[in-house]
């Protein structure tokens, strides 16, 4: 039909044109009235053809102007409305109206009816035909009218719908190509916006949701839009624009109103393309987002477009996709005023839902946060209402998390415009107000983020007027001690950031927050208050340091708490702060006093001196004993401070608090007593003498009174007494002598008598009076004593004590001692003092020795007024010189000496020569540290004095020696004695100080002078050197040697070890050698032209275990090399080189520092970079994994992680080019497979297993080259990696009862878990067809060699992932595979890798040839008669192939159904079991299945049936006994074949099992006997008469078996001959078990003397089952002939030596005689056969009556007396119905009475009582 319309259509196009061109407008009208006359006549089966040649013509007619011509046309065109109307089936010319179309552009009539008859005609043609032409149809569409281009708008629209809501064939893709990117593309795309974006009415309430109403009706035209064809054509359109791929930002809006869809599949669809775009969309696009606002907001509020042309907003579900993009877009952000009316139809649309609000909100805050500022100017004010008025509108007790998420963004939209326009918020704080009373009231949830939108806030009051932050003040204020913690951190964050270090109030807000519970306001207040000192920078840069007026904080202070000014009693009054909230406010008060005091005349400005007097009532108030020990140690510390400042006024004051300050001597802070001990000395100096004696007196007789003292109170009384006496010697009107006298007698006895700890206390107050006057003496007994002398021992002991605080009091008065002391002898004993602690190693003590020899030497930096009365403790303290700060210490004044004479010069020469003669070159370290400490301490202390500026080249020379000491401290403190001297020396001395420096560094310098060594001296530290030559902790400088060695420069050794002391105390954590870094760097330009041998030994060394080497050779390498990237970038391959050469040294360091220092370097390098080291690196690494040495294989691990870190990153594809990629795999992976995976040691296995794992996943096809390699080696790996604890319990399973199957399912779910499965997945991932031809034969080597169950499993499980993977390409190798794999299958002992074989050898037989399929199944099948393991084998490869290949195997059931029919019945539970559940799984209906192969599963069975095997007879016999008891009857057809083979098998010897044929017989004879008979009817007797031999034979179990088979055989063929045939044998048989029986009597009472199954009882069952069928078949002749031997035979049945079980089986044979007479009496008429019958009645019934009854008596079963019953009840109704004529007495009448009465089952003693009753009737019936 296609064809003919086509080559019609080409006809027809030159036709209409020909047929017109040239005439005149009447012969146009008689043609056209010809063709009118035509169409009338034409039959409606050719019209078709006809209209494809009229209808173009007429149509074309109408461009002429005649109007009866038009009205022609009109006649004809409304024939053919008629005709064709209701007839879809004749198609219309539509590519030839297209052409007329497309060539009247000068026509409108013609056009308008062709367009008419287009869209008429496209529901007529043909699928292929629609779809090829619609892409026509929007060609040049943007030059069409409007009306015409909505018509083909939707005849496109409806063609896609129709043909492409499934798929687009690329040829029509290829047509809509053509249009992309034209002004009709354009049209297109917008016309597919508007119908995805149409819903049907009823969805939106009438309201076209996202378009104009003109629109609407452009999508749906006239005809409404069912639901289904819109979904169509929706899909369809989506299907075509995604298919072409379109650039992102053109097709982005239709995809977004796909999502919100109605329909399911169109949201699926846009998802879906959706997501394939979404990363390539520039969201940034302004075109874009102008499309995606106008989706959102429409143009419904503009004024300037007419009603029906006004675009509605998006549907809701539409917003809410929009929101999201426009919260990712920054151009959203500044696209005003869209984006203002959009957030304001967010929050406050008519039909804005709690979701929309929110992301109203979320794009707020993008907003605000991307916003550029003309355009947040302009949105800004307006925006912040409506987020205010939000606020205002949602509870902050609403629980819905939209509703929290909400208020959320709208907290976080304040606080981001407040930083982007503060100005909005300056003039007023209510909305600062709003978000502090949010922080108290909002949940939980929801306070850091107000709390961040109030920090934010903070920066808008920056530059607020005075009036604002005076409510800012007030504000904070009130919220800094509220419960809530955010709102206190807040209030103090504001204060910090917003005010300077200058506002009062938000500095008292600081202290305030300083005594805060949380730990993060604390340290914000306190950076508040004291900027700097703490870690946490959390004040603005910007903020003055400047610290206020002391009167105007303390005026604040005083205004918030007035109660300061009132002085209370001693000790009574309360805490006004808390106790921290006092100490930060101390220090700050303490801040503020010291910036004034020094800039201040305070002695003209009372008021300052009133601020004063107002801070010590402050601190006096927080000396109350509520306050904390640190805020009494600070308040104390904080009084001294303004004593020192202000000596006179406070001695004035507290000379009248005497009480006051007593009462803190015994305060528990060691501290704070100190601190009001020297206080109350201050105040001394103010009372008068008198007084001052007085006060000494009560302090002497505290202390020697009889009352005991705390320590405390004695401590503190001590350093009264000493403070309180100094202060008066230093008066004009000194205290008497004879005070001075107790003072000192006091002092005296209690160094002598009391412990080290007051004793140092008392030497203490002895140093505080003996700097101010030489120490008087002390007179005894009228004789006067140097206090010396009786100290001097005393002394000793104190200062070898363990008392390390002691030792240092004591050891700094004695120094104090010797400042106004004039004796040589005096001071010559206290410099032996000292110097007998050179050998302490106690650092502090040795510190403490320095400070006493500075004062001993003279011009230490401090004066008496500054020991007594400010706040000095010690000088090392004061100067802090360990920490650095030394040179600002040489500005103060110096103490000078009462007497500067000649033995004070002395004391300096002594000091001298026993630290430069004794300690500094001693053999003892302990001793050159203290002398270096000490040299340390002068040259500190008393730098600037003369003495010191003569020896200053001495010390040089010194320190320069120390520098080389072990001792790490010796060495810290020579370094920083360097830089002290390069400091203090003039600039000759500099000069001189460099030169030598350099000299030392170059060999040039002059020998230094050396240390003298003994036996005893330590030349190396302890563990300097290892155990063993090949390690061992090595010395610095010995690692120093080598390497200067190394390098052929031995002399380079001094260089070194200079440079790397220098380090070591530039380094130290007490190195404060801030300027040695300048000296040191003259010696390092030496060693420039050695670096290139240099450098990749210094990379090396810097990671040496020991940390001075490392220490050292860091500084070195800082010294010399100013670019170390550049340098080692430069240096690389010899720093690789050497570096992989150590790796294997000897010294366990030297490898150890070559790992560390690879892994390090390797980081980051490109392939290039190391290429050449790749392999040796991966090398190293393993040998050092394999250490002996732990830390080594820490190091080699590490070393591991680095290279394959960088290996992972060289060889991934997307990371690295492709070529270098390719090249490090070829270098990493044949080393990883052949010497990683295969290593012995663990971590090297696990390393290159998952190094390997990862290269599989970045590789990528890059891996196909070794796929080969790859995959044996990971299948070699599953059993070899495996852990050797499983291959333990695998051996001892039995023993444990765990099973062996169900472990190697373990050990298999753990190997499919391991990175090689992994792997091994990857590489099928990537396997091709080319890979196959390598990796297929690598596989059959592998299933043939490979060992281990995992190895095995894996092998077959990768097959079959392969196969499936690689599909038909396998073909090619499957024949090889097929061969390979059903032998393993066959031969493989485990189950679990017979089954994973089995499995794969059926998805190769997928894809297998037919030829080789048919052999396979063949093959397969023959194995079930193989042995054991054969027919496992078989039955699992069997399963497979139905579970994977069913398509294969269904050809082949011939061969295989009879295979599992018969191997069902194998006695091997396990394999009949797997057969069995094969047959139940595969075959739907047994008998229909059986019926089917029945021919081929009779000729197995009866080729098991005549094979050697008994097995195979066994089976078979068992499979005839199931086909006979399924198919029955419908055997018949195969049934002589079957009866030949077991009649047959029947004679012969006897085998085990040999009963089955009998069985088997027995089963085909009831299933098949009327066929057997009519057959050949001398087949019955046969078979009796092989039966009946088999019943002679001696075997029991078969003689049992024949005895069944022929009562079945009897009753089957139910010939009547056959009782005379077997009857007498039968009865022959039996009574030939009388002798057997003999000797088995057994007590008639025992009810188990002779259980069943006993042989001769089991026999004799049998027989009598038999006779029972004989009388069954029997007929009355034969049977009254054989009466008498019927009567024997059951009284011999009836004997004791039968079990029960045979009497039941009398029984039952009784009764079926007793029926059969019945029978035959009632249908005879022969009257004398009738009388022998009731003879033979009454004969059984008289003779057997008393056996029964016997047998009621003896036997106990309850059964039994059932059964014996029925049969006397039988006999009795049998007797009775042929009555005696003469009735006889029975003697067994009572008897039966008797046992009715004791019988104990009811049922039993009912039949009894009948019997009874008929009995008794008959004779009362009798005479």
């Amino acid at each position: 039909m296609a064809e003919s319309s086509s080559t019609s259509s080409a006809g027809a196009v030159g036709s209409w044109s020909a047929a017109l061109s040239g005439k005149s407008d009447q012969e146009k009208e008689e043609l056209l009235d010809r063709m009118l006359t035509r169409l009338a006549l034409c039959d409606d089966s050719k019209l078709q053809d006809l209209l494809a040649k009229i209808l173009p013509i007429s149509i074309a007619a109408l461009s002429s102007a005649s109007t009866s011509l038009r009205n022609k046309v009109i006649e004809i065109l409304s024939h053919v409305n008629k005709r064709v109307k209701h007839q879809l089936e004749i198609t219309l010319p539509l590519s030839e109206l297209w052409k007329l179309y497309v060539e009247s552009s000068a026509a409108p009539m013609v056009r308008n009816f062709c367009i008419v008859y287009v869209e008429m005609a496209i529901d007529r043609v043909h699928q292929e035909e629609k779809q090829l032409m619609a892409p026509m149809f929007l060609t040049s569409i943007s030059k069409l009218p409007s009306q015409h281009q909505d018509i083909l708008l939707r005849i496109t629209a409806k063609v896609i719908g129709e043909c492409h809501a499934s798929q687009v064939s690329d040829e029509v893709l290829e047509k809509y190509r053509i249009l992309v990117g034209s002004k009709d593309w354009e049209i297109f795309l917008e016309f597919c916006l508007h119908t995805i974006l149409y819903q049907p009415s009823s969805q939106s309430g009438g309201r076209p949701a996202g378009l104009s109403t003109v629109q609407c009706e452009r999508v749906t035209g006239k005809h409404p839009v069912t639901s289904d064809m819109l979904r169509n054509r929706k899909s369809g359109m989506l299907n075509v624009i995604g298919a072409l791929e379109l650039p992102s930002e053109l097709v982005y809006p239709i995809y977004i109103a796909a999502c919100a869809d109605s329909h399911e599949y169109v949201i699926k669809k846009g998802e879906e393309l959706l997501k394939k775009n979404a990363s390539g969309v520039n969201l940034d696009d302004l075109n874009l987002i102008s499309r995606l606002f106008l989706l959102f907001n429409g143009t419904a509020g503009s004024d300037n477009i007419a009603p029906e042309s006004k675009v509605n907003p998006g549907n809701l579900a539409l917003r809410l996709r929009l929101m999201s993009i426009f919260c990712r877009s920054i151009t959203a952000a500044n696209s005003f005023p869209s984006t203002l009316q959009c957030i304001f139809g967010c929050i406050f649309g008519t039909d804005a839902t709690s979701r929309l609000k929110q992301l109203g909100m979320e794009f707020t805050v993008w907003v605000f946060k991307h916003a550029r500022m003309d355009q947040l100017k302009l949105m800004g004010p307006v925006i912040l209402t409506g987020v205010l008025k939000t606020l205002d509108n949602i509870s902050s007790l609403d629980s819905d998390a939209i509703a929290r998420e909400t208020r959320s963004f709208c907290f976080q939209a304040v606080g981001l415009l407040a930083q982007r326009m503060p100005q909005l918020f300056r003039d007023k704080i209510d909305v600062a107000v709003r978000l502090f009373d949010a922080l108290k009231l909002e949940g939980q949830y929801l306070r850091m983020i107000v709390q961040e939108a109030t920090n934010s806030l903070a920066v808008a009051y920056k530059d607020a007027p005075p009036k604002v932050l005076k409510d800012v003040e007030l504000l904070l204020l009130q919220n800094s001690q509220v419960e809530q913690s955010e709102v206190r951190f807040c209030a103090v964050r504001w204060a910090t950031s917003l005010f300077d270090l200058k506002h009062c109030p938000s500095r008292f807000i600081c202290m305030l927050g300083a005594a805060d519970p949380k730990l993060d306001i604390r340290e914000m207040a306190l950076e508040g208050l004291f900027p700097g000192e703490e870690q946490r920078k959390t004040m603005s840069q910007s903020i003055s340091t400047e610290y206020p007026k002391l009167a105007e904080m303390l005026a604040y202070i005083l205004e918030q708490q007035p109660a300061i000014l009132v002085s209370g009693g001693i000790g009574d009054s309360k805490l006004l702060f808390l106790s921290k909230t006092y100490v930060a406010m101390i220090k700050f008060l303490l801040k503020c006093f010291e910036a004034e005091v020094t800039q201040t005349n305070w002695t003209e400005d009372s008021e300052y001196l009133l601020s004063v007097e107002k801070l010590c009532l402050l601190l006096e108030h927080a000396m109350t004993y509520e306050g904390s020990v640190e805020l009494h140690a600070s308040a104390s510390r904080a009084l001294i401070t303004l004593a020192s400042h202000f000596p006179q006024m406070l001695a004035s004051r507290y000379a009248e608090k005497v009480l006051w300050l007593k009462q803190y001597l015994s305060h528990l802070d060691y501290d704070t007593r100190e601190c009001m001990a020297r206080l109350l000395g201050i105040a001394s100096s103010a009372l008068p003498i008198t007084a001052s004696s007085e006060l000494i007196g009560e302090v002497i007789s505290s202390i020697g009174g009889t009352q005991n003292l705390r320590f405390e109170a004695q401590q503190g009384l001590l350093c009264a007494l000493g403070y309180v006496t100094a202060n008066c010697v230093l008066r004009t009107d000194p205290i008497s002598e004879s005070v001075l006298q107790s003072v000192l007698k006091c002092l005296v006895d209690i160094v002598n008598k009391e412990t080290a700890a007051l004793a140092s206390i008392a030497m203490q107050a002895l140093g505080h009076i003996g700097i101010c006057i030489p120490l008087p003496p002390l007179h005894l007994d009228s004789a006067a004593v140097s206090i010396w002398n009786i100290l001097h021992e005393k002394l000793s002991k104190l200062l070898s004590g363990d008392d390390i605080k002691s030792v240092q009091r004591t050891v700094i008065a004695l120094g104090h001692m010797g400042v106004k002391e004039s004796s040589s002898s005096h001071l010559n004993g206290a410099l032996d003092l000292i110097f007998g602690l050179c050998r302490s190693k106690v650092e502090d003590i040795l510190f403490a020795a320095g400070e006493a020899l500075s004062f001993l030497w003279g011009g230490v930096p401090v004066t008496t007024d500054v020991i007594l009365k400010t706040n000095y403790s010690s000088l090392s303290m004061s100067s802090n010189f360990l920490m650095g700060d030394i040179s600002s210490q040489q500005l103060l004044p110096s103490m000078e000496f009462q007497h500067d004479e000649n033995y004070h010069v002395t004391v300096r020469d002594a000091i001298t020569r026993k630290l430069f003669d004794v300690l500094l070159y001693s053999n003892r370290k302990e001793e050159r540290c203290a002398g270096t400490v000490w040299l340390l301490s002068l040259t500190i202390y008393c730098g600037h004095h003369a003495s010191i500026q003569q020896l200053l080249p001495d010390i040089q020379e010194a320190f320069s020696h120390l520098v080389g000491e072990q001792n790490e401290l010796t060495q810290e403190l020579a370094s920083q004695g360097l830089s002290i001297v390069y400091e203090l020396g003039d600039d000759a001395m500099k000069k001189s100080l460099v030169n030598a420096l350099v000299g030392t560094l170059t060999g040039s310098g002059k020998r230094k002078r050396a240390v003298k060594l003994v036996e005893d001296s330590e030349v190396f530290r302890e563990g300097a050197f290892g155990e063993s030559p090949s390690g061992g902790k090595l010395g610095t400088y010995k690692e120093l040697c080598n390497l200067a060695n190394e390098m052929g420069q031995p002399d380079l050794i001094y260089k070194f070890m200079d440079l790397a002391n220098y380090q070591a105390a530039l380094n130290s954590k007490r190195g404060a050698a801030f300027g040695f870094s300048k000296i040191a760097k003259h010696a390092g330009d030496a060693l420039q032209p050695y670096l290139s041998s240099l450098i990749p030994r210094l990379v090396r060394y810097q990671y040496d275990p020991d940390k001075n080497v490392q220490d050292a050779m860091t500084h070195i390498w800082k010294s010399l090399i100013a670019d170390s990237k550049g340098a080692i970038d430069e240096h690389l391959d010899l720093i690789i080189d050497d570096l992989l050469i150590q790796s294997g040294s000897r010294l366990w360091r030297s490898r150890e520092a070559s790992c560390l220092a690879l892994a390090d370097i390797l980081q980051g390098r490109k392939f290039g970079q190391v290429e050449k080291h790749l392999k040796r690196i991966w090398i190293a690494a393993f040998r050092a994994m394999d250490d002996i040495k732990e830390t080594v294989r820490n190091a080699g691990d590490r070393l591991c992680r680095a290279v394959a870190s960088l290996t992972g990153r060289l060889c991934d594809v997307s990371l690295t080019p492709v070529p270098d990629a390719r090249q490090a795999m070829a270098i990493v992976l044949p080393l990883l497979l052949t010497e990683g995976i295969m290593s012995k040691v663990e971590n090297i296995r696990k390393a290159s297993i998952s190094m390997v794992t990862k290269l599989a996943k970045g590789a990528g096809i890059a891996i196909r080259p070794y796929l080969n390699d790859l995959v044996c080696c990971m299948l070699e790996s599953l059993s070899s990696l495996e852990d050797q604890g499983m291959n333990y319990v695998e051996l001892h399973a039995e023993k444990v009862g765990i099973q062996t199957e169900k472990l190697e399912n373990l050990r298999i779910s753990i190997a499919r878990g391991s990175p090689m499965w992994e792997t091994l997945e990857l590489c099928i991932d990537v396997v091709d067809s080319h890979s196959l031809e390598l990796l297929v034969p690598r596989l059959a080597q592998l299933v043939q060699s490979g060992i281990g169950l995992n190895t095995r499993v894996g092998v077959a499980n990768f097959i079959s992932l392969l196969v499936q993977k690689v599909g038909v390409d396998i073909k090619p190798f499957t024949g090889t595979l097929l061969k390979l794999l059903l032998p393993v299958v066959k031969d493989e002992r485990s189950a679990s890798s017979k089954r994973a074989f089995a499995n794969a050898c059926a998805m190769v037989l997928k894809f297998a040839a037919p030829s080789q399929a048919q052999k396979l199944i063949e093959d397969t099948a023959n194995l079930h008669s193989g042995d054991r393991n054969d027919q496992i084998a078989c039955a699992i490869l069997l399963k497979s192939y139905a579970s994977t290949a069913a398509d294969t195997l269904n050809g082949y059931h011939a061969v295989i159904v009879p295979v599992i029919f018969v191997s069902r019945f194998e006695d091997d539970k396990i394999i009949s079991g797997l057969y069995q559940e094969l047959w139940e799984e595969n075959m739907s209906s047994e008998r229909i299945t059986l019926h089917l192969y029945l021919g081929e599963i009779v000729t197995l069975i009866n080729e098991g049936i005549t094979s050697s095997s008994w097995a195979s007879k066994k089976k078979a016999s068992q499979a005839i006994c199931k086909l006979s008891e399924v198919l029955g009857e419908s055997l018949s057809s195969h049934h002589n074949v079957l009866l030949m083979s077991l009649m047959k098998e029947l004679p012969g010897r006897l085998w085990e099992g040999k009963e089955v044929l009998l069985n088997a017989l027995s089963a085909l004879c009831t299933s098949c006997h009327e066929t057997i008979s009519a057959l050949n009817p001398d087949a019955p007797s046969a078979i009796l008469s092989l039966v009946s031999s088999a019943c002679t034979k001696k075997a029991q179990k078969y003689r049992e078996a024949a005895f069944c088979c022929l009562e079945q055989v009897i009753k089957a063929f139910n010939n009547p001959e056959f009782f005379n045939m077997v009857f007498p044998s039968l009865l022959e048989m039996g009574k030939s078990l009388a002798p057997t029986m003999s000797g088995q009597i057994s007590s008639a009472t025992d009810d188990k003397a002779d259980e069943p199954g006993s042989s001769p009882a089991a026999l004799h069952d049998k027989i009598l089952s038999c006779v029972t069928a004989c009388i069954h078949v029997a007929r009355i002749r034969d049977i009254l002939e054989q009466q008498k031997n019927f009567i024997d035979f059951y009284l011999f049945s009836f004997s004791p030596s039968f079990s029960w079980t045979v009497k039941m089986s009398v029984f039952s044979s009784i009764k079926e005689l007793c029926l059969k007479l019945h029978s035959s009496a009632n249908n005879l008429q022969d009257s004398s056969t009738h009388t022998s019958i009731t003879a033979f009645v009454h004969e059984l019934f008289c003779t057997l009556t008393p056996e029964l009854l016997k047998s009621l008596r003896t036997v106990k079963i309850g059964q039994v007396h059932i059964a014996a019953a029925e049969c006397l009840l039988e006999l009795t109704n049998q007797y009775t119905a042929s009555p005696p004529a003469q009735w006889t007495e029975l003697s067994f009448m009572t008897e039966l009475l008797d046992l009715c009465e004791v019988e104990k089952s009811e049922q039993a003693k009912s039949l009894l009582k009948k019997s009874y009753d008929i009995l008794h009737r008959l004779k009362d019936v009798k005479p």
